[in-house]
């Protein structure tokens, strides 16, 4: 069989093979939220309540995507200046998280959450930072 047909019949099928890949491949969805950090800080009044402040550093605290069964790291993604985030995952089940949180002594729930083709899924997420050491 001469050179060219080989290479003919071997391109052909990778881009059968690719079409196929693309056509099983279901859409995407999206995550979208926000974040809020509020700043623990004890005040020095006869009060024994505290005070919060809201942080701004948004940069500060990027979020991680986990799987939800793998327990993996998908994406991470940072919100925006107003606290906004936003990503395109493909469908399955995911856990919201914060990157370092048990170094940084945050205060987080982990959120879980499923993201379904073609749709958008709403998860805020709070923080709760400065915590003193235990």
């Amino acid at each position: 069989m001469p050179l060219s047909l080989r290479y003919l019949i071997a391109a052909y099928t990778f881009w059968v093979l690719l079409a196929t890949a693309q056509i099983d491949a279901a859409p995407q969805g999206f995550l979208e939220g926000h974040l809020k950090i509020l700043s623990y800080r004890p005040v020095e009044l006869a009060d024994e309540n505290a005070a919060t402040v809201p942080a701004q550093n948004y940069a500060d605290y990027p979020l991680i995507i986990l799987s939800q069964r793998e327990n993996k790291q998908i994406a991470r993604i940072t919100a925006n200046r107003d606290g906004i985030f936003r990503a395109a995952l493909p469908p399955g089940s995911y856990v919201l998280d914060v990157q370092g949180r048990a170094t940084k002594r945050l205060r987080v729930i982990t959120q879980p959450f499923t993201v379904v083709s073609n749709k958008t899924v709403r998860v805020d997420m709070t923080i709760l930072a400065g915590l003193a050491s235990e």
